[in-house]
């Protein structure tokens, strides 16, 4: 089972949390997937995802890619859910480590999500630390860039039906270490 670790209220009605599980038995109405820009789901939280969703989840995503060309970091992509308990995956690609501009492509593909979720009409949306895996993204720097970008739009998108997100850490380990950087980051 999913645990919050933290809740934090950002105006009187937006809020973040942090958790500790799985993503894809999160009960909100989208999750993140850290996608690569083909939409290919196979590695890493892609792959589980896709796998425990079901097959519409990569046709939909093979047909949005031939639809609309690839995802870009600002610009995510969104299907269908499949088994999973959630109505929608949202796509976003997030930087690979080393290959430039990682901060700005990494508050593209968080804050896009969240634009994603607010568009679809949403009230909630879990997302994983994005590109700190595979990709290679150190975990504290991108721990503060995916604070402030949802800091950020909460709080300049107060119109926005988006009432809670959740970062959701797979393992014990990196939810405490989420926790000591949240700390860090609000001193």
């Amino acid at each position: 089972m999913n645990e919050i670790l933290l809740e934090e209220i950002f105006l009187k009605d937006k809020i973040f949390q942090i958790v500790q599980g799985d993503i894809t038995k999160e009960k909100v109405d989208a999750i993140v997937n850290a996608a690569n820009s083909r939409l290919q789901h196979s590695g890493g939280v892609a792959w589980t995802i896709s796998r425990k969703g079901g097959d519409i989840i990569q046709h939909e995503s093979q047909k949005w890619v031939r639809q609309h060309g690839e995802v870009s970091h600002a610009q995510p992509a969104h299907t269908a859910a499949g088994k999973l308990p959630c109505k929608y995956v949202i796509h976003a690609v997030g930087p690979v480590w080393g290959d430039g501009d990682e901060d700005k492509k990494l508050a593209d593909a968080i804050t896009g999500s969240l634009r994603v979720a607010s568009d679809l009409g949403l009230a909630s949306v879990s997302l994983p630390a994005i590109s700190t895996g595979i990709f290679g993204f150190p975990k504290e720097r991108a721990a503060r860039i995916i604070f402030s970008s949802i800091e950020n739009y909460l709080s300049k998108n107060e119109d926005s039906p988006l009432k809670k997100v959740r970062l959701i850490l797979y393992g014990k380990a990196d939810a405490e270490l989420y926790l000591v950087f949240w700390r860090e980051y609000k001193k």
